[in-house]
């Protein structure tokens, strides 16, 4: 009876939801509360299927489930409750993912630090890039692996019992309590990841990070696909065929905008993209430089996904340590880098360093020139050996129409790896997926982390590909728009505000194509004593960007999206993009992103009210 009443109510709500469940990375973040994200959504949920309401208005009302699609959405929230309330679970124990092997790895990972035995038990084949060797040897995940017919041939073990099989639709599950773990597998929509039991609940929070950092939710429109073949309404999902078409169509693009000679890999998000590279280059240096510590350089304001991402590979492999590099403020990135590389060659290890160019969020550019010059100087080590030279792995999300990697690109003699997240301009905020490019000095590096792409299952999905192949052609002369429509904002609020510290490119960068459309504003201060000037000033912040959401709701953003395609986006990212840093590290500034698109008169007259009333 319960189980007729939940899928004709999901029915509905395919029916009636908001476009902007299925089509946007975010949804209604005029009504997002971070701290209740995910749990105010189900409450408010539930209130609607109690009361058997699914018109488009009440569920247009929902405030959004999570900040963005790898964290979860409202649909994965969705097919998370259903299929919990189909097999009498609660919702937080059920977990969707775009990869069918991450999921694996999220509880080896923790079962690693609590030293528990780990047993994986497969019906079928295990999902192809599930490389075993590699789990043990890069990873660092210890698991015993076997094959059965069925949940009957399951015998007690002492530690964790994963099982997985793949489904052709996600209806009934057969749990039993010799199961800890359940992922049951799509080959085209990802999976399922149940949590069985009260004793196994410690692990969701852990298993819902790993999500967060390494991968990222089933996509909406996986979801919304899942949903129609839970309730019937189709029977298989379809391969589509026009993919390899579309992949050409981005590898062509990404090869034109980069003058990279390497293939573009293509991943699920900007932060899965990462993992490989990091991943990729750890098993590279496992196996050319073995027994020697691989030193990852990451500098301890930058957003947190890069962040916390890097600090937990640091955790699991004991051969990987973390180094800052301090760029922001007062400190020199060209100089960080070389004071860190120093220190590299005496040790003897690996160094891999990941640096945002421009910086987030004070927007700064190096002296290029320099940067090349540090990042090419041959070290020795404290015994007189030739040093391993550096792979700068280049986050270039904010401009990634500059050709750092061609033959004449400023970065072509030095090692270099440069990723850019495909949520932002790529994809006009479409889709989350991510690409990666090498320079010919770092081609060789590539196939390993092709491999560890494919072996997290994080490959873009085919409609993410479908998006970039619309939208990247167009995506330099959205770039060049953007840049005039912030460029013109900076003009306005430092001729009405003066007293502001706006952190922007010059416009001699600017003709030398760093045109970044997202700018940082330090509001003047007031007080006594650092604290109360502090306060004041991020009060005043509040106080600016609510003025802008609320007066401009129909293009004015909460949001730490940047290459939207329309509005203006605003945020304090020491509260969202820089989650994990430490306190002292953190900006609390304005950060503002501007697209090609927006009213920017009405943008500069609510701005010039806020001047009035400050």
């Amino acid at each position: 009876m319960k189980e007729n009443k939940v899928l004709n109510y999901i029915k509905d709500v395919l029916e009636n939801m908001p476009d902007d469940w299925l089509k946007l990375t975010t949804h209604r973040l005029d009504i997002y509360n971070e701290e209740l994200a995910k749990t105010e959504f189900l409450e408010q949920f539930e209130l609607l299927f109690d009361e058997n309401q699914s018109n488009p208005s009440a569920l247009a009302g929902l405030p959004t489930a999570y900040d963005y699609i790898r964290l979860g959405h409202p649909l994965s929230t969705v097919l998370e409750w259903t299929i919990a309330s189909l097999n009498t679970l609660s919702p937080e124990s059920v977990i969707s993912f775009s990869s069918r092997t991450v999921p694996v790895l999220a509880v080896l990972r923790k079962n690693l630090f609590d030293n528990k035995k780990t047993r994986i038990l497969c019906k079928g084949e295990l999902p192809a890039a599930f490389d075993a060797e590699a789990v043990r040897s890069v990873y660092n995940y210890d698991f015993e692996l076997n094959q059965i017919q069925g949940i009957e041939e399951i015998s007690e073990f002492d530690g964790s019992t994963v099982f997985i099989s793949e489904e052709q639709d996600f209806g009934k599950i057969n749990l039993n309590s010799g199961i800890d773990f359940l992922i049951s597998t799509h080959p085209q929509l990802g999976s399922l990841l149940l949590v069985n039991g009260e004793a196994n609940k410690n692990y969701i929070k852990e298993i819902q990070h790993v999500r967060r950092r390494e991968t990222i939710a089933m996509t909406p429109a996986n979801c919304f696909s899942a949903l129609k073949l839970l309730t019937g309404q189709i029977s298989t999902i379809e391969p589509k065929a026009d993919t390899s078409a579309n992949k050409a169509s981005v590898l062509d693009s990404i090869r034109e905008i980069t003058a990279a000679e390497s293939p573009a890999l293509l991943a699920s998000s900007g932060l899965s993209m990462q993992y490989a590279i990091m991943m990729g280059l750890v098993d590279d240096a496992l196996h050319k430089h073995r027994g020697k510590k691989i030193k990852i350089i990451v500098p301890p304001n930058c957003y947190g996904g890069t962040n916390d991402q890097a600090r937990r590979v640091a955790a699991c492999v004991d051969h990987v340590e973390i180094m800052d590099l301090l760029v922001d403020r007062d400190n020199d990135m060209v100089q960080s880098i070389d004071q860190v590389l120093n220190q590299v060659a005496k040790e003897d290890a690996v160094p891999y360093i990941i640096a945002e160019i421009p910086t987030n969020p004070r927007v700064e550019v190096p002296d290029l020139d320099k940067l090349r010059t540090v990042l090419s100087t041959k070290r020795k080590t404290e015994a007189g050996k030739d040093a391993i030279d550096p792979v700068f792995i280049l986050d270039q999300t904010f401009c990634p129409n500059v050709q750092f990697l061609g033959e004449n690109g400023i970065l072509s003699s030095v090692r270099t790896i440069s990723y850019v997240s495909g949520s932002k301009f790529p994809s006009g905020g479409r889709c989350t997926a991510g690409y990666c490019v090498a320079n010919k000095k770092a081609a060789d590096l590539m196939p390993k982390i092709e491999k560890h792409l494919q072996l997290c299952d994080n490959e873009a999905t085919a409609l993410q590909v479908e998006i970039l192949a619309e939208q990247l052609p167009s995506m330099n002369q959205r770039i060049a728009e953007a840049y005039k429509n912030t460029r013109a904002f900076v003009n306005f609020i430092r001729k009405t505000l003066p007293e502001a510290k706006i952190n922007f490119v010059s416009e001699e960068l600017a003709q030398q194509g760093f045109t970044p459309s997202v700018f940082s504003l330090d509001l003047p201060t007031k007080g006594n004593t650092p604290e109360e000037k502090e306060t004041y000033k991020r009060k005043l912040n509040q106080k600016l960007i609510d003025m802008m959401i609320t007066k401009i709701p129909n293009e004015s953003k909460y949001c730490v999206s940047y290459g939207q395609l329309k509005g203006c986006y605003w945020t304090i990212p020491a509260t969202s993009t820089q989650g994990t840093t430490k306190e002292s590290d953190k900006d609390y500034i304005a950060r503002v992103s501007v697209s090609p698109d927006l009213d920017l008169e009405h943008h500069k007259k609510v701005f010039a009210e806020f001047v009035e009333q400050i």
